[in-house]
């Protein structure tokens, strides 16, 4: 298969805070990552056009959802950020292709809007130092 729509997320899945995965592809709603590296201006006096080194590798999520506080849902996941200090693991996997990082999330805002939504958007970064590699 070639060009793909967005539609048929398999997998979105995060661990808890004891360290077992939780699949929350039910209440996750949107999400973006990036898989950004770094680089290091290398440019010369003699030069009318930048170079560039590529230096590290990093990775950032922001997944984004309905509140769902079901036992292992995502409230279950996610309600334990602010009081635990664990990498947790992350899989997304679309159309076969699998990315899983080691990432720490950061916080985890809910929102009442005033039409009556009751949402979160929890945002995530690299851990541990391992390049983001899709399998």
């Amino acid at each position: 298969m070639a060009k793909e729509s967005g539609l048929g997320w398999s997998v979105c899945s995060v661990d808890d805070a004891s360290g077992t995965a939780k699949a929350i592809v039910n209440d996750c709603t949107n999400l973006q990552f990036a898989t950004p590296r770094a680089t290091q201006d290398t440019t010369g006096l003699d030069k009318s056009a930048m170079e560039r080194l590529l230096l590290l590798a990093d990775f950032s999520v922001t997944l984004n959802g309905v509140f769902n506080d079901a036992t292992g849902q995502a409230h279950d996941v996610f309600k334990t950020i602010s009081s635990t200090s664990v990498a947790r693991t992350l899989t997304l996997t679309v159309s076969g292709q699998t990315l899983t990082n080691e990432c720490l999330f950061t916080d985890y805002p809910l929102t009442r809007a005033d039409s009556g939504e009751f949402t979160w958007s929890v945002p995530g970064v690299l851990c541990d130092g391992t390049v983001p590699t899709w399998s």
